[in-house]
Protein backbone atom coordinates (compact mmCIF):
# COMPACT_ATOMS: atom_id res chain seq x y z
CA UNK A 1 0.00 0.00 0.00
CA UNK A 2 1.23 3.79 -0.80
CA UNK A 3 2.27 5.86 1.79
CA UNK A 4 -0.35 8.64 1.89
CA UNK A 5 0.92 12.39 0.86
CA UNK A 6 0.76 14.79 3.58
CA UNK A 7 0.83 17.54 0.91
CA UNK A 8 -1.54 20.21 2.31
CA UNK A 9 -3.76 21.32 -1.24
CA UNK A 10 -4.64 25.24 -1.69
CA UNK A 11 -7.71 24.65 0.35
CA UNK A 12 -5.81 23.62 3.40
CA UNK A 13 -3.51 26.39 3.11
CA UNK A 14 -6.22 28.92 2.71
CA UNK A 15 -7.82 27.66 5.68
CA UNK A 16 -5.12 27.14 7.68
CA UNK A 17 -4.18 30.90 6.91
CA UNK A 18 -7.76 32.09 7.89
CA UNK A 19 -7.93 30.20 11.44
CA UNK A 20 -4.65 31.84 12.26
CA UNK A 21 -5.83 35.56 11.38
CA UNK A 22 -8.86 34.94 12.87
CA UNK A 23 -7.39 33.79 16.25
CA UNK A 24 -4.88 36.66 16.44
CA UNK A 25 -7.85 39.33 15.57
CA UNK A 26 -9.87 38.16 18.21
CA UNK A 27 -8.04 37.27 20.93
CA UNK A 28 -7.25 33.80 22.15
CA UNK A 29 -4.40 32.18 22.72
CA UNK A 30 -3.68 29.12 20.31
CA UNK A 31 -3.92 27.54 24.20
CA UNK A 32 -7.31 28.83 24.59
CA UNK A 33 -8.66 28.18 21.06
CA UNK A 34 -7.66 24.68 21.44
CA UNK A 35 -9.43 24.21 24.51
CA UNK A 36 -12.58 25.74 22.99
CA UNK A 37 -12.89 23.14 20.09
CA UNK A 38 -11.69 20.50 22.59
CA UNK A 39 -14.97 21.75 24.85
CA UNK A 40 -17.19 21.40 21.75
CA UNK A 41 -16.11 17.87 21.74
CA UNK A 42 -13.53 17.75 18.93
CA UNK A 43 -10.13 16.97 21.39
CA UNK A 44 -7.48 19.29 20.10
CA UNK A 45 -3.81 20.09 21.86
CA UNK A 46 -2.13 23.58 21.35
CA UNK A 47 0.20 21.64 19.27
CA UNK A 48 -2.35 20.46 17.09
CA UNK A 49 -3.54 23.53 16.26
CA UNK A 50 -0.11 25.24 15.68
CA UNK A 51 0.60 22.14 13.21
CA UNK A 52 -3.04 23.17 11.58
CA UNK A 53 -2.08 27.04 11.66
CA UNK A 54 1.35 26.35 9.97
CA UNK A 55 -0.51 23.83 7.64
CA UNK A 56 1.99 21.22 8.78
CA UNK A 57 -1.24 18.91 9.91
CA UNK A 58 -4.66 18.13 7.46
CA UNK A 59 -7.73 20.00 9.16
CA UNK A 60 -10.64 17.45 8.85
CA UNK A 61 -14.04 18.36 8.16
CA UNK A 62 -14.77 17.35 11.82
CA UNK A 63 -11.64 19.84 12.95
CA UNK A 64 -13.04 22.60 10.40
CA UNK A 65 -16.42 22.52 11.67
CA UNK A 66 -15.21 22.76 15.48
CA UNK A 67 -12.77 25.30 14.48
CA UNK A 68 -15.06 27.16 12.83
CA UNK A 69 -17.97 27.19 15.79
CA UNK A 70 -14.87 27.88 18.00
CA UNK A 71 -14.35 31.04 16.33
CA UNK A 72 -17.96 31.66 15.41
CA UNK A 73 -17.53 31.74 11.55
CA UNK A 74 -19.07 29.55 9.07
CA UNK A 75 -16.58 26.91 8.18
CA UNK A 76 -17.07 28.28 4.46
CA UNK A 77 -16.01 31.18 5.76
CA UNK A 78 -12.67 29.37 6.99
CA UNK A 79 -12.19 27.22 3.49
CA UNK A 80 -12.73 30.34 1.53
CA UNK A 81 -10.66 32.85 3.80
CA UNK A 82 -13.60 35.04 3.93
CA UNK A 83 -12.76 37.50 7.09
CA UNK A 84 -16.47 37.61 8.77
CA UNK A 85 -16.46 39.68 11.25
Amino acid sequence: MAARSLEIGPAGIRASRTIEILRTERGPAQRELAARVTALGRPMTNTMLSRIERAQRHCDIDDLGALAQALRVSPLALLHGIRAA
